[in-house]
């Protein structure tokens, strides 16, 4: 009987050992925490980051006791990475960034934190967008074309992203490119883009005008004119008709040039050469019209008081 009390008292001994080490364990986890709480509160993310994870090692080792804790922990874990990448992307350094939130997100998917996981998909996004804009602005086109093309393809609809990446892709040369993406930047609601596709087809009539590509030049311009309302380029598309042969279309263009820059330091000129052109063809009536118009100007008069005696005999 005396030997059963002995190993009782050995038992007992041992589970109060056993116990007090569990508290011990406890505890330290608890002091690691608070640790991890207080260097958060003072902003050493990296360190509260570093306590927590310790302290969740810790509580998953102290059974039911340590359930609630770390609970919390795999809450706090990937909000605290989220949190790092946030101050990354307002220091620009957009790739860390990203590294943490693929860290977080990892985090969030083993602890099941969908909260947290979602939180990372957006911060994904919004770093993209953050990269992508800081690469236009440094007029670095070439990296910031795979940035943008990345936001793009995840968000349709994000017409800032679209303007940005044709506004690139035009300084890359990649026009085709460059009006497909402005085109849908103009269709979610980026005004702005209309203009760029307007003088960028503009562009591609007057290099088409100067190597006399008339057709060519013809078709460019009258894109443009769907996005722009530009009187130089109706004096250009009256130009190209002009050279293609097509004199009513050349004298409807001036006229149009015209109507946009009443006051256009060249319109007298350009009056002269409607007047020209309409007699040529066999328009007397547009050439009276446009002579008439100018029988009292200084430069122009002379040659247009000839005319209308030539053409009212």
């Amino acid at each position: 009987m005396k030997r059963l009390f002995t190993v009782l008292a050995t038992a007992a001994l041992a589970a109060s050992v056993a116990f007090a080490q569990d508290v011990e364990t406890f505890n330290q986890a608890v002091e690691t925490f608070n640790n991890g709480a207080m260097a958060l509160q003072n902003e050493n993310k990296t360190e509260a980051l570093s306590m927590f994870k310790q302290a969740l090692t810790i509580f998953e080792g102290c059974g039911e006791e340590g359930v609630e804790m770390v609970a919390k922990c795999k809450e706090l874990i990937p909000s605290t990475i989220i949190s790092i990448a946030k101050d990354f992307i307002n220091e620009k350094e957009f790739d860390k960034a990203l590294e943490c939130i693929d860290e977080a997100k990892k985090a969030a998917e083993e602890y099941g934190n969908e909260a947290a996981a979602a939180d990372a998909a957006d911060l994904v996004s919004t770093t993209l967008n953050r990269k992508g804009a800081s690469l236009v602005m440094a007029k670095d086109f070439e990296n910031a074309v795979p940035v943008l093309q990345q936001v793009v393809a995840s968000e349709p609809e994000n017409g800032q992203a679209f303007l940005l990446l044709g506004q690139s892709l035009l300084q890359l040369g990649k026009t085709d490119e460059a009006i497909a993406a402005l085109k849908t930047a103009a269709a979610n609601g980026k005004d702005q883009a209309n203009k760029l596709i307007g003088s960028t087809y503009l562009k591609q009539g007057q290099a088409a005008v100067k190597a006399k590509k008339y057709a060519e030049a013809i078709s460019a311009i009258e894109e443009a004119n769907k996005y722009i309302d530009n009187a130089q380029a109706y004096k250009l598309l009256a130009a190209a008709n002009s050279g293609s042969g097509k004199t009513a279309a050349a004298i409807a263009a001036y006229k149009k040039y015209l109507e946009l820059d009443p006051q256009a330091k060249d319109a007298n000129k350009v009056m002269l050469t409607i007047a020209a052109t309409a007699q040529k063809a066999g328009d007397k009536a547009t050439a009276i019209e446009y002579y008439t118009k100018l029988q009292n100007d200084a430069e122009f008069g002379a040659t247009a008081k000839a005319q209308l005696a030539t053409l009212k005999k």
